[in-house]
């Protein structure tokens, strides 16, 4: 019996899972440029090109550790909670909050560090 048929069949099915996980967390189009355009500005002090490119891999790292949806979740619950006043308040004082904008600079951190953006 010819062994080749079964190991395509496996490889093929674990491509087909694998691919199912990358398509889970394929942030949008736009979201990808507003973060990337972002994370530039943020770092004008630097060269665009290389600052491109090291915001991009910023948010591929993210986009590995965290669905679109936990996204924006966390970065929602980190930019209201610097609202000042009562909204923020909210924020700032829930626990759900604190823990999304936790994990949402936890994670920025280790993308940034991961992609050597200083």
């Amino acid at each position: 019996m010819n062994a080749l048929p079964w190991l395509a069949r496996i490889l093929a099915c674990a491509l087909a899972s694998f691919a199912g996980v990358v398509a889970a967390n394929d942030f949008p189009t736009l979201e990808r440029v507003l973060f990337v355009e972002g994370c530039v500005r943020e770092h004008a002090d630097r060269p665009r090109q290389e600052m491109l490119y090291k915001c991009a891999c910023a948010l591929d790292a993210i986009a590995a550790e965290a669905s679109y949806d936990d996204f924006v979740a966390m970065s929602t619950a980190n930019d209201a909670g610097q609202i000042a006043g009562e909204r923020g308040t909210s924020v700032r004082e829930s626990r759900e909050g604190r823990e999304l904008t936790k994990r949402y600079k936890e994670l920025r951190a280790k993308s940034a560090k991961s992609c050597f953006i200083q």
